[in-house]
């Protein structure tokens, strides 16, 4: 059995205090919360000042989720939602991690830290080393550190033996040139977040409509006749959609959520932006809630679509859109052919949910034909993740129901600039194309063996086929399946590298030797050679935008990511004919760089300076599908879950409290589901407790079961839930441990952090 070691702190018990559920989500409480957090970690009056610049079109995009933000008027009173404010006093904290820090805590007193408590101390103020066999780390000069990469690094037997990692907070300026260096050096192994939270959203949309986004904008919720949220809770994730779901109720259109819980942004939402709302009874979101099963959504969809078909054939032209089938898509006929192979009494057995609340979904899905189908990584996460992706696609194909006003594909993004990143070339197999321009720009030739992903990247570091790890941002550890492998994987490396702007886990959990690298953060002026800089990001709806940081730098040795990446690239790739100096200096020679390579960038430097900046070329926006393979929008067929649960064994999915983003911890409560001042719980359904002859409060561990392999996960809270039979959620990172690092998404190689058979042990 794989047991915790040094990769997480020991097990601790805070106090657990469950409370009511609140009936609505944001409001005033939530602008309560953000002003206290505000106040304790920036102070109020700092603190305000930040808050006016988040997210306007002078300010500083939030270095949290990738919501959109409005075209035209944006709200001056908080155009941000808690968890931005949370993101932003995290980074504009007054707590400092100094030289002197590090010389009073080893990094084994460091690692018995919780992440919450690590978050706690602050940000970064200089360049830290650790050496082999040390235990603490030291100061050191950028220069000796750019020196010790570049010496690393060609020291190599192959250049494929490194892996440059990146986060989704990175900006497009310092990606492109991550990319470009990380080329110039000889290899694709370029990693990212998104492997591991949309890329069974890129691989199933970029075959079925041709493009690896989402294909509406924030408008088209006014027009939408039907909203579909799947597999996602942005009341604690992204509360900005919550404003733009209230516009398609606002405007007569209807919403439908399906999830295994029942989330309280999706029921009521209290609009923050004004005043006069805060003491009302909020705005009713979901007309339906559909508490499907954990990984039923494939079921679902079937059975809608069969009960759609029941309709067509009755009245045929009246349900699906066939002048669109007939002109804009390809497979329609071997779909039906295979569709009318299952029986819908199976396929909602499937789902855990009635047969009458399938009937009522597909009466609404009928009746309407302007249909957005909104998801996130409750969707991903699964073994059958791309096919999950693949039939919402197949329901909004049938309906006509992508490339007009109020109508398409969302994939909800969960990191600020996690799809500008992959725009910008962060992908271990990026098209011959881009490739190609990128050759001819820069007088070099860049390699073509696809490189690793996070899953194959972990394993090639477990095996000792990679040495070097290099983090641009992020929480690796803490991210990434199978904590305690992953673990080891990093440990297995000659030198581990992370640019960061706070100390993490995976600082405690490194090479032979280690290096942190603290850069700016949003909220902070760059100034470089030419003058001060903007960074630009890009939303989910592929808006590129200029962000604008107002703070003085926290210190003196902090440097940009562009410069610490033209550092590396320098003492690194000796014969590049890349002018590093020149594009570190001045942001506007790397956006002329995008603009010589990558389409859809045409006058960059002009348009970005526009106020809200500009949209990306979107085919599937403009039902155009020819470059799909067929040159047509694509049916496919879609495989059911196929876990088999034993007795006594249970589906786990991880999921986030209110009161973190991704892996930074901001506090210990997740007040929209009631539990206060502690993680370690997992939730379970009452009659499950019962028959396993557990209660309510009951200390218990948790244990994974894949090929024959056991991961376990020591002292958790029982919690009575509204929950499907055999399903239980848990927060992560706690639990990543129990998620197998070779149970992964077919075609998008995505770990499966939502799909996880475990078994529940009561603790003696």
């Amino acid at each position: 059995m794989i047991k915790r070691t040094i990769a997480q702190p020991p097990e601790k018990l805070t106090g657990i205090e469950e409370v009511e559920v609140p009936h609505s989500a944001v409001g005033f409480k939530a602008i309560k919360s953000a002003l206290t957090y505000i106040k304790d970690e920036v102070g109020i009056v700092k603190g305000i000042g930040l808050l006016a610049k988040l997210n306007q079109k002078d300010g500083f995009d939030c270095p949290g989720c990738a919501w959109p933000d409005p075209d035209e008027k944006r709200s001056f009173l908080a155009e941000y939602c808690e968890n931005g404010a949370k993101a932003v006093a995290e980074e504009a904290t007054k707590n400092r991690v100094s030289p002197m820090f590090f010389a009073l805590h080893s990094v084994n007193e460091l690692g018995q830290l919780s992440d919450y408590e690590l978050g706690k101390k602050g940000r970064l103020t200089h360049p830290m080393y650790l050496r082999e066999g040390g235990t603490h780390y030291e100061e050191i000069s950028w220069e000796d550190a750019f020196e010790l990469i570049g010496k690393t690094l060609n020291g190599l037997d192959s250049p494929d033996e490194a892996i440059f990692y990146t986060s989704g907070r990175t900006s497009n300026e310092a990606a492109y040139l991550y990319q470009l260096f990380v080329r110039q050096f000889g290899t694709n192994n370029l990693p990212d977040c998104s492997n591991m939270c949309h890329e069974s959203s890129g691989s199933a949309l970029s075959e079925t409509v041709g493009i690896g986004k989402g294909s509406v904008t924030l408008d088209d919720f006014k027009h939408a006749d039907l909203v579909i949220v799947m597999g996602q809770n942005p009341g604690t994730n992204h509360p900005r959609m919550l404003t733009a779901l209230g516009e398609t109720k606002h405007n007569g259109g209807k919403i439908i959520s399906v999830n295994p819980l029942p989330e309280v942004g999706l029921k009521n939402f209290i609009e923050p932006q004004n005043p006069l709302k805060w003491l009302g009874s909020g705005t009713d979101l979901s007309d339906l809630f559909l508490q499907v099963k954990i990984n039923g959504d494939v079921a679902l969809l079937k059975a809608i679509v069969l009960l759609l078909l029941q309709k067509e054939k009755a009245n045929p032209g009246t349900v699906f859109d066939q002048e669109f089938i007939a002109k804009q898509t390809q497979g329609y006929d071997a779909f039906i052919t295979d569709l009318e192979k299952y029986k819908i009494p199976e396929l909602i057995a499937q789902t855990g949910l009635t047969h009458k609340e399938v009937v009522e979904a597909a009466e609404m899905i009928a009746d309407n034909k302007k249909i957005i189908v909104c998801w996130a990584m409750g969707l991903t996460q699964h073994k059958n993740g791309v096919d999950n992706i693949r039939e919402v696609v197949n329901l909004l194909l049938l309906k006509g129901s992508i490339g007009k006003p109020g109508a398409g594909t969302c994939p909800v993004r969960g990191h600020s600039n996690v799809q500008g990143d992959r725009t910008m070339g962060i992908w271990e197999k990026m098209p011959e194309e881009f490739l190609d321009n990128l050759d001819a720009y820069f007088d070099f030739k860049s390699p073509r063996k696809h490189g690793y992903d996070v899953v194959k990247a972990i394993d090639a570091m477990h095996k000792k086929e990679s040495r070097f790890f290099l983090g641009m941002g992020g929480n690796f550890n803490s991210a990434t399946p199978d904590t305690e492998f992953t673990a080891q994987a990093l440990r297995n490396c000659d030198l581990t590298v992370h640019i960061s702007t706070k100390i993490n886990r995976s600082h405690l959990v490194h090479g032979k030797e280690a290096l942190i690298l603290p850069c700016l953060g949003r909220t902070e002026i760059d100034y470089q050679a030419s003058g001060e800089q903007f960074v630009t990001t890009e939303n989910s709806m592929g808006v590129i935008a200029k962000s604008v940081g107002n703070l003085e730098p926290l210190s003196e040795f902090l440097k940009s990511e562009t410069a610490i990446v033209a550092g590396m690239a320098k003492a690194t790739v000796k014969n590049s004919k890349v002018d590093w100096d020149a594009m570190a200096g001045n942001y506007d020679l790397i956006r002329n760089a995008v603009e010589a390579t990558i389409p859809g960038f045409d006058q960059y430097n002009e348009r970005v300076r526009i106020p809200g900046g500009f949209y990306l070329p979107n085919n599937a926006r403009e039902n155009d599908f020819s470059s799909t393979h067929t040159g047509k929008a694509n049916f496919t067929i879609n495989e059911l879950s196929d876990i088999v649960l034993e007795k006594e064994q249970y589906l786990m999915m991880t999921i986030r409290t209110h009161d973190q983003y991704n892996t930074t911890i901001y506090g210990l409560n997740d007040r929209y589901r009631g539990i206060l001042n502690e993680r370690r719980v997992v939730f379970m359904n009452q009659q499950d407790i019962d028959e396993a002859g557990l209660k309510k409060d009951d200390l218990v561990d948790l244990i994974s079961h894949f090929e024959g392999q056991e991961r376990l996960a020591e002292k958790f809270i029982v919690i009575p839930y509204s929950i499907p039979r055999n399903c239980t959620a848990t927060y992560f990172p706690e639990t990543n441990v129990l998620v197998p690092l070779q149970s992964k998404a077919r075609i998008s190689n995505q770990p499966t952090s939502k799909t996880v058979v475990i078994t529940v042990r009561k603790r003696e």
